[in-house]
């Protein structure tokens, strides 16, 4: 494709006339300024559909007797004064819930409306809010704030979501406004936490004070900062205007407002954005190499710190075009890993990062939603040809990606050295929800003791500098209220994932959050009817929908709601997660779950190759000979029958066990190992003192 400079802006402007077909002058950014910026609609082998493109540079309308086809969302955003209206008035009705237009527009400031789906034969609407924390990172203040409005407007619990984010269920439609101003006020945000725009940023939870994990923190600020809306609709909506923002370092500053390029809109309130944002949700996250505790190559964009042998960081590797979205029965859509892209040093993130976001943002589908992310543009076009788009925002070539080791899944879990002298705590969480005697303890511990929080992306919370005189007594109160380190924990909990799914989420096929308890117990009960140890693990994530919010595509063994009780299953991810898995099953019912899980896990323990993960087993054994393997399963060859007495005084309290087990759904050997390994951890924690 070949360019010209634009004489008024010195912006690039495509000139190939396959490339320009004609402009689009919908896109207004408020009732009383006359429109200076245009979409224009470019043609491209692109799924065969015409493509809408929010484009910065000036343009003359040319005449055209049809309009392209735009999303219903398309329409909310041109019309919606930068994300105001008609929110701005539907949360001052005395309706319970908001209308279509605003239900969408909510996205933007961090919210979704939702509906208890329990319930039968009337809607109940709530809101869920996110919060935006860019590495995860939650300021003490902010955690405790966030403590008490789940109480005083939630369900009483906490969210930790696999974006480093907080969800706060259940807040009504009056007390939003409270809600928001008390978050605003109290060091947070939930600017972006939804929408069509740049979620939140992620990177490594550790409290690591090394230089390359220090400057990947930073790195995750810049980016956020760099890609946060600027027209100021969420303060307008939410505290009446009145401004909360943070001081942002001269660079992003700098980055945001360069158009050297073409990247920008000049005369608009939102420089990047535009009146209509971005096609859809734009993930993003920040590593160090070796540490995929972020699923680096699920997002968008990966960035990951490149540093000489000094440890001195120098510049990025650049991954594009992942993402786990996907529709059922629609092959068209599917999920998708990052690809290198190439590296830049840097000083030049930032730019780089924006001319990524510019090309999906005018080059993004916008008639269909189901195909908007970034990854279908990439899949389309192929990587040479992004690449060379990109070049074009970004104003020159990018280097070429540097070797990086092996990835490796990172939980921090337990007691780790922060490198000044203080400690981290991270404390495993199963399924991100903190509620309860858990919920109570932590707040006390966080409040006595003053600590910052981080939360990670696999659901779980890490305490920030604690002193080493504070870790004995942090350990006994926090072990009383259920939160063991991690060697006490079932190893099937610790890499475990699910989405929240029913009874809110009005996306949910089936159960998700409420139903892998029971699936981790059955498959720790499959575990030891074939003879796996204890000790061993397999990933497993649950989701309730296709979407992919808890990223099952990338699990050694995912579930994916796919009917009432009813799941698809997919296998071949791996430990590191870097891996997609495939689908192996359909509409397996819950309760079948045994006959696919046996046959597989008995075949694992028998045939695999030394070390070798449960997911490059599948992979390498060929989804064929698997499913001869389930279709052919009639029950593992056991040993002779044998009860395994030795946790037990006399067989009454065998008997007495087997009894207490079958009601929490588990074996008797299960609930005594249990209750041992509960009991020692007490005792080494300090209980007995």
């Amino acid at each position: 494709m070949t360019t010209s400079i634009g004489a008024a802006t010195g912006t690039v402007v495509p000139t190939d006339p396959k490339t320009r077909v004609q402009s689009f002058t919908g896109s207004k950014y408020s009732h009383s300024i006359a429109l200076k910026r245009n979409l224009r609609v470019f043609s491209a082998p692109f799924c065969s559909h015409t493509l809408i493109r929010a484009v910065s540079t000036p343009v003359k309308p040319e005449t055209s007797a049809t309009e392209p086809k735009r999303s219903k969302v398309e329409i909310f955003k041109e019309q919606s004064n930068f994300i105001r209206y008609p929110l701005n008035e539907e949360i001052l009705t005395d309706t319970p819930n908001i209308n279509e237009a605003a239900t969408q527009l909510i996205k933007f400031h961090g919210s979704y409306q939702q509906y208890n789906r329990d319930e039968r034969g009337t809607r109940s609407f709530s809101f869920m809010l996110r919060t935006k924390n860019p590495g995860g990172k939650v300021p003490n203040q902010l955690y405790l704030t966030m403590d008490d409005l789940a109480d005083q407007f939630g369900i009483g619990t906490l969210r930790l979501t696999t974006r480093q984010t907080f969800q706060l269920h259940g807040v009504l439609k009056k007390d939003l406004k409270t809600v928001m101003s008390t978050i605003i006020r109290n060091m947070g945000s939930t600017l972006g936490a939804c929408g069509d725009l740049n979620r939140n940023v992620l990177a490594p939870a550790a409290s690591l004070m090394t230089k390359e994990y220090q400057f990947a923190q930073e790195t995750a600020d810049n980016i956020a900062a760099l890609l946060t809306p600027q027209s100021g609709f969420y303060y307008d909506v939410w505290v009446d205007g009145e401004k909360f923002m943070t001081s942002e370092p001269p660079e992003v500053v700098k980055a945001r407002n360069d158009n050297s390029h073409g990247t920008n809109f000049p005369d608009s309130p939102e420089p990047i954005y535009g009146t209509q944002f971005l096609p859809r949700k734009f993930k993003i996250a920040v590593t160090v190499p070796t540490d995929n505790s972020v699923d680096i190559l699920t997002n968008d964009i990966g960035v990951v710190v490149v540093s000489d042998e000094n440890g001195e960081p120098q510049g990025f590797n650049i991954y594009v075009g992942g993402g786990m979205g996907r529709t059922h029965r629609m092959e068209t859509t599917f999920p998708r890993l990052g690809e290198p892209l190439g590296y830049v040093p840097k000083a030049d993130i930032l730019y780089a990062i924006k001319a990524i976001v510019a090309t999906q943002r005018d080059n993004g589908r916008r008639d269909d939603r189901r195909y908007s992310r970034m990854k279908y543009l990439i899949s389309s076009w192929g990587i040479e040809k992004f690449r060379s788009v990109v070049e074009q925002y970004y104003g020159k070539k990018f280097e070429p990606f540097h070797e990086l080791p092996e990835w490796e899944f990172k939980s921090y879990l337990g007691w780790h050295e922060q490198g000044d002298g203080a400690l981290f705590c991270g404390l495993h969480v199963d399924n991100g929800r903190i509620g309860g005697k858990m919920k109570k303890t932590l707040r006390e511990v966080i409040e006595k003791y003053n600590l910052n929080v981080r939360i990670t992306p696999n659901q779980n919370l890490i305490l920030c500098d604690v002193r080493s005189v504070w870790k004995r007594p942090i350990t006994t109160v926090l072990a009383q209220a259920g939160l063991l380190h991690p060697k006490y924990v079932d190893p099937l909990n610790l890499t475990a994932m699910a989405c929240p799914a029913f009874p809110l989420c009005p996306l949910a096929i089936t159960e998700a959050e409420r139903g892998i308890p029971d699936i981790l117990k059955r498959v720790r009960a499959v575990f030891e009817k074939v003879g796996l140890k204890y000790s061993e693990s397999v990933v497993i994530r649950v989701t309730g929908c296709p979407n992919g919010c808890a990223r099952p595509y990338m699990a050694e063994l995912g579930l994916v709601g796919d009917g009432p009780n009813s799941y698809q299953i997919w296998l071949g991810g791996t430990p590191s997660q870097t891996q997609l898995a495939r689908t192996f099953m359909n509409k397996v019912k819950v309760q079948d779950l045994e006959k696919v899980f046996e046959p597989l896990f008995y075949s694992w323990k028998r045939k695999r190759q030394p070390k070798e993960s449960f997911g490059d087993f599948t992979i390498r054994m060929g989804f064929e000979k698997l499913h001869e393997l389930v279709d052919k399963w009639e029950g593992p060859v056991l040993s002779p029958t044998r009860y395994n007495l030795k946790p037990f005084a006399d067989k009454e309290t065998y008997e007495a066990m087997e009894e207490l087990a079958k009601l929490q759904n588990k074996t008797a050997h299960q609930l005594a190992m249990e209750v041992v390994r509960n009991f020692v951890a007490a005792q080494i924690n300090g209980e007995r003192e």
